[in-house]
């Protein structure tokens, strides 16, 4: 018997016409220092120059890695991002900045869709964000929207963004301003920012837009019901969408109460006339006549002063959010404050504290803290 027959018992003669052979040579193990190695060089983040010199060349991989860490919420992910967003104020800016919300089932997607390629076939740069406190318990719609609008994800003129996953309105609205500025840094000209939450979000997409577009639909009862008196006021255009087919005579009628109803509103500061259109978004219809009315009040704003006297509010306007937020993270996030909380909270239910005076008592414990 070989030496190589000694390695294996099957070669043993009991085990006649079964042969098997050695096996090669095993490799060196490879150390879990070599893996530590390996992973920590894969996770090692760029600096913040390299960051800013691919955004400013238009570089959508480090674009969106980028936005990813101002979503992040590890601290060293926020500082980095703010090292960005720094270097990059200077070169934002330049954008139209477009707000779109509206009632559900109005055809957000579809509008949306039809309306970045119209500009994009004018040959300008595109980015659409959303804003979506509530998606984890609704899982929301910008997932969706960017597999629904397939045209416009395919355009390389385009950039599509979902929102962060949760979060405070605050937070999120913050978080897609700061992606506004690195957007308008890579060269996107027109930003389009879509509501899918409800609620206040409308409030905090005109905040943080030029313009605010409120889609909305004809022939689903009282044309007045379903949206807010308060939306319809900051709107400066309404487009009633899915105006086509048998649909068409219902968006007219529409179009006459809406307009019937925008007159009943205070004057704009900006002393913009909101108007009332109809549209297809289907069929791409109107929404030439649309982008007429965008270009119209920029125009008409830059030229009377508002238009950048509303983005300068508009910056110490997420001044004071930021400060807020920041300083309702760090009270709630502090050890000591977490278990006063609790016992105080009890005190309230069970009547023993008015809910007043526990706040105060946090509030002052909070502030000798500091």
């Amino acid at each position: 018997m070989s030496e190589n027959d000694n390695h294996h018992i099957e070669n043993s003669p009991e085990y006649e016409g079964l042969k098997v052979n050695q096996g090669i040579e095993q490799p060196e193990s490879v150390s879990n220092d070599s893996v530590k190695r390996f992973l920590k060089k894969k996770r090692n983040l760029l600096t913040a120059n390299e960051y800013v010199a691919g955004i400013l060349k238009g570089d959508i991989t480090l674009l969106s890695k980028a936005v990813t860490l101002v979503e992040s919420s590890k601290s060293e992910h926020q500082q980095l991002a703010q090292e960005i967003i720094t270097q990059c104020l200077p070169h934002s800016g330049k954008s139209v900045r477009i707000g779109i919300t509206g009632v559900p089932g109005v055809g957000k997607s579809t509008f949306i869709e039809a309306l970045g390629k119209y500009i994009t076939n004018r040959g300008e740069r595109l980015a659409v964000l959303a804003i979506d406190p509530s998606s984890e318990r609704t899982k929301g719609s910008i997932l969706g929207d960017k597999t629904r609008m397939e045209e416009l994800a395919g355009d390389n003129k385009a950039y599509i963004r979902p929102s962060p996953s949760a979060g405070s309105l605050g937070g999120v609205a913050r978080k897609t301003r700061e992606t506004i500025i690195l957007c308008e840094a890579a060269g996107f000209s027109h930003i389009l920012i879509e509501t899918v939450g409800v609620g206040q979000s409308e409030t905090a997409v005109h905040s943080m837009t030029d313009f605010f577009l409120l889609l909305m639909l004809a022939g689903a009862g009282d044309e007045l019901q379903g949206i807010k008196r308060g939306i319809m006021e900051m709107a400066d255009l309404i487009a009633i969408n899915k105006a086509d087919g048998n649909n068409v005579e219902k968006a007219q009628m529409a179009q006459v109460q809406y307009k019937n109803a925008i007159h009943l509103f205070p004057k704009k500061e900006s002393d913009w006339e909101p108007g009332v259109l109809t549209c297809s978004a289907f069929h791409k219809m109107g929404i030439d006549t649309i982008w007429q009315q965008v270009e119209k009040y920029k125009k008409q704003t830059v030229d009377n002063g508002y238009f950048f006297k509303k983005r300068n509010e508009q910056s110490t306007y997420w001044m004071h959010e930021t400060i807020e937020e920041h300083l309702k993270r760090n009270f709630y996030d502090h050890p000591e404050i977490k278990e006063k909380l609790k016992v105080l909270e009890n005190y309230v239910l069970n009547d023993r504290m008015s809910s007043f005076i526990a706040a105060g008592e946090l509030l002052k414990m909070y502030s000798n803290l500091k």
